[in-house]
């Protein structure tokens, strides 16, 4: 296991070195300025958009709020609890402002991953709309890309086990060990159980729970996290200025924490950041791509809203805790660094964020479960969903009896590995989603043609 780890570690420093953070943060920054930064621009459009679709407007298998509640149910995780406290603790409070500067460029990259996703998705042979990088790099790209999409498939099935399964199930497995009692092998069972009961019946039911689910939860959240805020709303300021200070200068050692150079902060804060709202990752276009939406940029601008909740505010929220309530100086790391945050302002804390923490993870389970059963698709046929979803179904057990080190750097490299073919196709098929959206936006958001590719 020793020796796995440091084959794995010595993997993660190259995948997620200077040249994977220029590509994440170079091609976002890119699509923002081609697209004449109208992603953020259009925030209100966006939402606007999100209202109105809560029933669907053209083909497709689910509305475009529930694909996007779907995508929000794989992002809204772990990542937002204990990936933003890792970040804090290993690159200090500047983490938080690279995870902001991550969001408000991935939010150009998630756009025009929703817009080629409807732009190029086809209909499989059970009738159901599938999409993602793999079919934008197939049908955009051509033939001589072809192993680009395939690439991107491999490791977005593989990946899902990391990010989606193992990471998810421990989480889980560990904070209720910790705050309840639960034997980990308890809770693998019973996620197990609640898991099988949900993706055996497909985007569909998976859509319906988590158009539900993640809405309730996540403004359960936000509320709690909004009066710690409140509670230590003298410690605000500074806390801002921490963020702002130490994103461009080096941590001092402060109580439990160790310090940590600018490296550090930039490195773990886009890290964690991608982690958390998986922007670049190629992961949401899977679930936009079986919305019913009028077309693509109607998708795009829907779409783009999943970076905007999940980082800029939700993330906001948790990394702004445990900065302001001096917690971040404790020396504890991951949930147990959010739990102490929450902890120290409200009674319970501790126990909300166990409980906040297990139901984001069981929707990240199912967000991804579906991420994962697609790519597997592509590459074998529908043959393959149904032995997929039972090895899914298994392979929660181990995750939430595994070793949480291990899973989470073995995540972190997988997610990088994704993110390469995704982010390149995206840099070669911008000129269309500049094009597409010059034009809906030309004729007054109404010319626009349904997305998707004649069944094969």
């Amino acid at each position: 296991m020793e020796a796995l780890n440091s084959i794995v570690g010595a993997i993660n420093g190259v995948v997620w070195g200077p040249v994977m953070l220029v590509l994440i943060l170079g091609v976002g920054f890119f699509l923002q300025v081609g697209l004449k930064f109208m992603p953020i621009l259009r925030i209100g459009t966006g939402f606007s958009l999100l209202f109105k679709g809560r029933e669907g407007q053209g083909e497709g298998q689910i509305s475009p709020f529930n694909a996007l509640m779907t995508s929000l149910s794989a992002t809204i995780g772990t990542g937002n609890i204990a990936g933003v406290a890792t970040a804090v603790f290993l690159g200090g409070p500047g983490a938080l402002f690279w995870m902001w500067m991550t969001a408000l460029v991935g939010m150009a990259t998630k756009y025009a991953e929703a817009v080629c996703a409807v732009k190029y998705r086809e209909k499989d042979e059970l009738g159901n709309y599938v999409g993602g990088p793999m079919y934008y790099i197939k049908n955009g790209l051509g033939a001589n890309w072809a192993w680009l999409g395939v690439a991107f498939a491999l490791f977005g099935a593989i990946a899902a086990f990391g990010i989606g399964n193992g990471v998810q199930a421990n989480g889980v497995a560990q904070v209720l060990e910790a705050n309840f009692g639960v034997n980990t092998s308890v809770t693998g069972v019973v996620l197990m159980v609640l898991t099988a009961a949900v993706i055996l019946g497909g985007i569909t039911r998976i859509g319906a729970v988590a158009g539900k689910l993640v809405p309730a939860m996540a403004i359960a959240y936000i509320v709690a996290g909004l009066l710690v805020l409140l509670i230590n709303i003298g410690e605000i300021g500074n806390a801002l200025s921490l963020v702002f200070t130490y994103a461009f200068t080096p941590s001092a050692a402060e109580g439990g924490f160790a310090g940590a150079a600018v490296w550090a902060a930039i490195r773990f804060g886009v890290a964690r950041g991608v982690f958390s709202n998986e922007a670049g990752l190629g992961s949401a276009p899977i679930a936009h791509a079986a919305a019913e939406t009028k077309g693509p940029v109607n998708q795009g601008l829907i779409a783009m809203l999943g970076t905007f909740i999940d980082t800029i505010i939700v993330c906001s929220i948790t990394g702004l805790a445990i900065i302001s309530t001096g917690a971040w100086t404790s020396g504890e790391s991951g949930a147990a660094l959010t739990s102490l945050a929450f902890a120290t302002s409200l009674p319970g804390g501790g126990h909300l964020i166990a409980i906040a923490l297990s139901i984001f993870a069981f929707t990240t389970i199912l967000g991804w479960s579906f991420y994962g059963e697609k790519c597997v698709e592509f590459l074998l046929g529908v043959k393959s969903l149904m032995p997929y979803r039972v090895l899914w179904i298994i392979a929660i057990y181990f995750g939430a009896t595994a070793d949480l080190g291990f899973i989470w750097l073995l995540a972190d490299t997988l997610n990088a590995m994704m993110a390469i073919p995704n982010l390149i196709a995206l840099a070669l098929l911008s000129p269309v989603v500049f094009k597409l959206t010059k034009e809906f936006f030309a004729s007054g958001g109404d010319s626009e043609e349904p997305g998707g590719m004649p069944a094969e």
